[in-house]
């Protein structure tokens, strides 16, 4: 990216999250989700959430340690202002979710939908998601540092001042994506499977640059012969 100058554009940063979570009341212990339930200062601590339903329910100044989340149905939650640590789960619905200066540490997690979500000052740090759906998500200032994506679908989402730092993506799926100030410089891997020509509004390196070479020439029907 080069400015009129003739100068390097500078990449805008990410804004972290800065959660500062209050004096938080325990989960009582047999508790079950309720749809729209309101969740305010709460400590959830190895809660096995398994198959319930917590649809459009509320999570704020909360923090989720440790707990199972295997087909748990959250579609159209909102999580504010808390910390997901060490979350597990298959399957898992946060479709049109709303994330919010949240902090998610080492998830292992699969097949997790958040197609049609919004993510703003989110981090995700560590662990590894297989098959995340961010289909049509809006994702601003989030970063996925130190974590491994395998085959996330990005298709037709929205990403503005998305950081990858130390990240490994296998497989990304970026069709229709659009980008703004995404950099990709420091991630550990990348390999994108899909939409390699939605690439404009992001910043790669030039060693990147080398490795995504023979997609990016197979993409412009460009042959390189010796």
């Amino acid at each position: 990216m080069a400015d009129r100058r003739g100068g390097a554009a500078k990449v805008k940063r990410a804004r972290r999250p800065e959660v500062r979570l209050p004096p938080l009341e325990p989960w009582q212990e047999g508790g079950l989700l309720e749809p729209d339930g309101d969740y305010d200062g709460v400590e959830f601590r190895a809660v096995d959430f398994t198959g319930q339903e917590g649809i459009g329910a509320r999570f704020m100044d909360c923090a989720v340690e440790g707990c199972g989340f295997d087909e748990t149905a959250l579609r159209r939650a909102r999580i504010l202002d808390s910390t997901l640590t060490g979350i597990r789960g298959v399957g898992t619905d946060l479709a049109e979710a709303t994330l919010r200066d949240v902090e998610v540490v080492d998830a292992r997690l699969g097949g997790v939908q958040l197609h049609g979500a919004g993510l703003e000052r989110v981090v995700i740090r560590g662990g590894k998601i297989d098959y995340l759906n961010l289909r049509k998500a809006r994702l601003k200032d989030v970063v996925f540092e130190g974590c491994v994506l395998v085959e996330p679908d990005f298709g037709g989402a929205r990403l503005e001042r998305v950081e990858f730092p130390g990240c490994v993506l296998k497989g990304a799926d970026l069709s229709g994506v659009t980008l703004t100030d995404v950099d990709l410089r420091e991630a550990a891997q990348l390999e994108i499977a899909r939409g390699i020509d939605r690439l404009g509004g992001a910043v790669i390196s030039p060693g990147q640059l080398l490795d995504l070479a023979p997609a990016l020439a197979a993409h412009l029907g460009l042959r390189v012969e010796g």
